[in-house]
């Protein structure tokens, strides 16, 4: 599950790449950013510091400043920017790429089933999560409105 924290970055940078397909794009300022996108502009600072230093963004001071995407949206991977603000995405710390750890009780980590079964979920997991872009948002509709509409499965 990702974070509030996430979604408000994830909310401006949609809102930083709608401007960017304009055909006169300029820099938006932190309260541009925070209307257009329903953040609060309290944690929309904070957020864009961090965000800038991923390098997905810059900050253009002066009278006409504010904030610009930095990079191609097809440029910007949803994965690290999860990494970034969420911290590890694996379901177990003994499966995490990025911030291994082996689980406290686990006497043996080739055999542990409970490991098995999440590796293979959390592998789907990454094989679409590592692909996605900012890009892949804007593009996004049929197949999520097939998923949001669908009915809920039978109990």
């Amino acid at each position: 599950m990702i974070t509030q924290k996430t979604k408000y970055a994830l909310q401006a940078l949609l809102v930083l790449a709608d401007e960017a397909a304009v055909p006169q794009p300029k820099a938006l300022t932190i309260e541009q950013i925070a209307t257009r996108s329903g953040t609060p502009k309290r944690f929309l600072e904070h957020i864009l510091l961090e965000v800038r230093r991923m390098g997905f963004v810059t900050s253009i001071r002066g009278r006409a400043g504010g904030y610009r995407l930095s990079a191609k949206p097809s440029e910007i991977q949803i994965s690290a920017l999860l990494r970034q603000i969420d911290g590890p995405i694996a379901p177990l710390p003994c499966l995490s790429r990025t911030a291994y750890q082996r689980c406290a009780d686990c006497t043996d980590e080739t055999t542990c089933r409970i490991r098995r079964i999440f590796a293979e979920v959390f592998w789907s997991y990454l094989v679409i999560i590592d692909s996605l872009t900012l890009q892949d948002m804007l593009d996004s509709g049929a197949v999520a409105d097939q998923i949001l509409n669908a009915p809920e499965p039978a109990v």
